[in-house]
């Protein structure tokens, strides 16, 4: 089990690292990664202009389920929010930003199918709720 999760561990690294250098060769800047809150957690924080991008990284073998970016369900979503909404508040200078949430899926036996996604979803596809 230890093994496993290690090795589970390793591959998450290892995408989101994959994901920052493929978003920064697409022209985006390095902000921060793995910015931790009670509620969730912010893989990677980049920087597209004038835009803040959170960024989730998904990594999957297989596609069951929905693969890769199909795991990022309303409720991971929610908690997504979440997280920027603390770090918005935890940097008062960056809250007046344009924001956005991406998701980079990277999918296949050898994790070797990379796919961004640009703004996959808004606060406005999570419906009204309190956040907190």
């Amino acid at each position: 089990m230890l093994r496993r999760l290690l090795s589970r561990q390793q591959r998450g690294e290892q995408g989101e690292s994959r994901a920052r250098h493929h978003l920064e060769r697409a022209g985006l800047h390095f902000r921060a990664a793995n910015v931790r809150f009670r509620f969730g957690e912010l893989d990677l924080i980049m920087d597209e202009g004038d835009t803040l991008v959170f960024v989730e990284v998904r990594v999957r073998s297989h596609a069951q389920f929905g693969g890769a970016a199909g795991s990022v369900d309303q409720r991971k979503q929610r908690r997504l929010f979440s997280a920027a909404s603390a770090y918005l508040a935890a940097n008062p200078t960056l809250a007046q930003r344009n924001c956005r949430f991406d998701i980079v899926a990277i999918n296949g036996p050898a994790e070797t199918q990379l796919e961004w996604l640009r703004n996959a979803f808004t606060a406005d596809d999570l419906g009204p709720r309190q956040w907190r």
